[in-house]
């Protein structure tokens, strides 16, 4: 074997795992789809849906950092298929509950919440296994082929989940979220996972004094790494800015421009075909050689989309569409180079408990952004809030090319790296 070939030998690995998760992917959104319009069909509350949505944020938001630490312990690959095998567990049981006529709104409060305890375990293990598995200058493609899916799901999968409704019941749809959860099973069972030295040497028990030392050695971790910290606050801001446009965007669409569904799934499927667009640029491109420029262009270009969006006349929708996919084609781009950035700079075994602690305060920001988005949008409207959303998030762009620490975090972690 030539040693190109030896280079190449990741692919197969990876793209088995990738492939079958995809597959749990689509069996998700297509069960999340199903059960979220059941709730709004059955209860017609946006109290309900509010609770529903709060049950799924909240494990990932309150454990993620001891859940990262536990990634961290455990065999990744069994804390993987463990994660599947919750979701098609908790899937069949919903299941059987419309079918014998017993479902019940709360039941879907706990499904949600089981759902995201599995995200919770399932988000970090994948990342962190995925910086051993593919070499440090494929991360950035790699991440561009995630984010491709994900504009792929938003694209398919409303529709795709209307038309299995109209044809199936709701209980179908979740077999079907246990057959690509089973996929995805077989997928992981049929490859070798590699695992840091202290993964693969830990006893795995649970110490709550030791899961809350290695929470403190993770936040150490990204202190250590100047440029990692600027991002991490980035990451945060960007995030309380922008959630709250994606979540107003339904009044944005039913109030100024006078809208209804049909109109709102022409919004959100150019949003997705932008982040399907973004993400197959950055898997074939991957990015600017200094990837902090990537990221700044991306942030900057969705931040000046979003903020157009929001001083947009009523009834322009072919600009209010263009704006949508210039927006979502930004995402990518603004958002893989950081996360290649994280899984280069963090040491293997410090990734689970690191990523953990990154999503949840990045999370956190989202119920944080809407209470202050919430009576600012009421005051001055809907359009107003995605101008200022919009120019903080561009803003946050132009403050990262402005920082040697974060435009030279490349340099600074091509050092040794820190321990614990």
């Amino acid at each position: 074997m030539n040693g190109r070939e030896q280079a190449n030998r990741w692919r197969g690995p990876y793209l088995t795992i990738w492939v079958g998760q995809a597959c749990s992917l689509v069996g998700s959104r297509l069960a999340t789809f199903a059960l979220v319009w059941w709730l709004t069909s059955t209860t017609g509350s946006a109290t309900v849906l509010a609770s529903a949505t709060l049950a799924a944020l909240l494990p990932e938001i309150l454990l993620g950092p001891f859940v990262g630490a536990l990634v961290d312990r455990w065999n990744r690959r069994r804390v993987m298929l463990a994660a599947d095998g919750l979701v098609a567990l908790v899937a069949l049981g919903a299941a059987w509950l419309f079918w014998s006529g017993r479902i019940q709104p709360w039941h879907i409060y706990v499904v949600s919440l089981a759902r995201s305890v599995g995200s919770a375990f399932h988000w970090p293990a994948m990342q962190a296994s995925t910086s051993l598995l593919v070499p440090r200058e494929h991360l950035a493609r790699v991440a561009g082929l995630g984010q491709m899916l994900d504009g792929a799901l938003q694209v398919f999968a409303p529709p795709l989940g209307a038309l299995l409704l109209a044809m199936w019941p709701v209980e179908a749809i979740l077999g079907l979220d246990v057959l690509t959860a089973a996929a995805a099973m077989v997928s992981l069972a049929s490859v070798r996972v590699p695992q840091p030295v202290r993964a693969a040497d830990a006893s795995g028990s649970i110490n709550p004094a030791s899961l809350w030392s290695d929470v403190r050695s993770a936040v150490g971790h990204i202190r250590a790494i100047r440029g990692l910290t600027w991002l991490l606050a980035a990451m945060a801001l960007a995030g309380f800015f922008l959630y709250p446009a994606s979540a107003l965007t339904p009044l944005l669409v039913a109030g100024p421009f006078g809208g209804g569904a049909r109109e709102l799934g022409w919004v959100e499927s150019a949003a997705g075909i932008g982040l399907l667009s973004g993400g197959l640029l950055l898997s074939l491109w991957g990015g600017f050689q200094r990837r902090m420029l990537t990221t700044v262009l991306g942030l900057v270009g969705r931040g000046l989309a979003v903020a157009a969006i929001g001083l947009l006349p009523g009834r322009a929708w072919w600009p209010l569409l263009a704006f949508q996919l210039a927006a979502g084609a930004m995402g990518p781009l603004a958002e893989g180079p950081m996360t290649t950035v994280f899984q280069s700079a963090v040491a293997p075994e410090m990734q689970g408990r690191v990523f953990m602690l990154v999503g949840s305060l990045v999370m956190a920001m989202a119920p944080l952004g809407m209470a202050v988005a919430g009576p600012v949008a009421d005051a001055l409207g809907v359009g107003p809030w995605f101008v200022i959303g919009g120019a903080a998030y561009a803003a946050i762009g132009l403050a990262i090319a402005l920082s040697p620490a974060a435009m030279g975090v490349e340099q600074e972690m091509a050092g040794p790296r820190p321990h614990e």
